[in-house]
């Protein structure tokens, strides 16, 4: 069976985790501070935090905004799960916002229009999450004056404009879970790209090591930092494949911006067709497919259905194919094949 995700794990980074074994360099030390020095070259930021998880990164990233119990966050309802609850430990409102027609992300006008109503009186900031990869018109988001907390963690990589990353928001989340674009086997940074909001972050520069990255997953960090643009390369070169193969069905992609380049994060088709006679056809073919939105807000029902009409309609029709490096040409050629051939 394919598999739709596998960490891109090789020998360098086992034998970068088994160094940190054998030097009894478990907890957080020196590998976490130099994962921070190492992501500071490519990420260019004032300030950052490497923490034990996505969730304790959000859960500071708002702690640092100091909000009142009560106010309002805005999110996406094809946002991560987790964000709902963290938002609600915190005793703030999660306010869900549609996704824009087509598309995985949302956009000034539907960000306006989740303001515009009730739920979105005092609202403190907007989480921004970039979706599958696809990456939102920032700099117009940020322009409703509210502060932007952005999370890459599925969009590192990409491009915008003159061929940079660029991050317009106060702080930026960059998970390395198992399913996002650069893996530790868990964990986050956390970093502000100015030294006025990075200020707000150094007051957790004191944190308990139980909230810090450990060097074992540090270590493996820094190798997929190294690592990252040949593995990008992989990822666009199967991509290709792909795309070839679905433009000659009637099934859809999503298509991002203009302005940016994706970092093909994920292959996903928005199905003309039920979901599960998808997943049935391709468990025959022994291909492993899953919906791309399962463990959002639109999925389970806590964002209204009515007021996200596109996000549940997404939620129910998009579909992700296997697309990581570590995939072998025949089956990459199999799932090619699998998409030219979906019912």
């Amino acid at each position: 069976m394919i598999e739709v995700y596998s960490p891109t794990i090789r020998r360098k980074e086992m034998d970068a985790v088994l160094t940190a074994l054998v030097e009894d360099r478990v907890g957080p030390g020196d590998q976490s501070r130099l994962l921070v020095q190492t992501a500071k070259e490519y990420l260019h930021f004032d300030y950052c935090l490497s923490l034990r998880s996505p969730a304790t990164a959000l859960y500071l990233a708002l702690r640092a905004l100091d909000p009142e119990d009560g106010r309002a966050v805005i999110i996406s309802a094809l946002s991560p799960r987790y964000y709902v609850k963290v938002i609600e430990d915190l005793r703030l409102r999660p306010v869900f916002c549609d996704v824009a027609p087509s598309s995985p992300s949302v956009n000034r006008e539907t960000v306006a229009q989740a303001l515009s109503g009730p739920e979105g009186a005092s609202p403190c900031c907007i989480v921004l999450h970039h979706t599958l990869g696809f990456v939102p018109d920032v700099a117009a988001l940020a322009e409703l004056g509210l502060p932007v907390i952005e999370d890459v963690s599925q969009s590192y990589g990409f491009s915008e404009g003159e061929g940079k990353e660029k991050a317009h928001g106060i702080f930026t989340i960059l998970g390395l879970e198992e399913k996002d674009m650069l893996t530790a086997g868990g964990g986050a940074l956390l970093y502000a790209m100015n030294r006025r909001d990075g200020a707000l972050l150094r007051n957790f520069a004191g944190l308990p090591g139980e909230y810090c990255l450990p060097d074992m997953n540090a270590a493996m960090a820094l190798v997929q930092f190294r690592e990252a643009g040949k593995n990008m390369l992989k990822r666009n070169e199967i991509a290709g494949i792909y795309t070839r193969s679905s433009q000659r069905t009637r099934h859809r992609r999503f298509i991002h911006r203009d302005d940016t380049v994706y970092n093909n994060y994920a292959f996903p088709l928005v199905l003309e067709t039920g979901l599960k006679d998808v997943k049935t056809y391709a468990r025959k073919k022994e291909i492993a497919v899953e919906s791309a939105f399962e463990d959002t807000p639109a999925a389970s029902g806590a964002a209204d259905a009515q007021k996200c009409p596109e996000s549940r309609s997404l939620s129910l029709r998009t579909v992700l194919f296997p697309l990581y490096p570590r995939l072998r040409s025949q089956e990459v050629e199999r799932v090619s094949k699998l998409i030219l051939t979906l019912p």
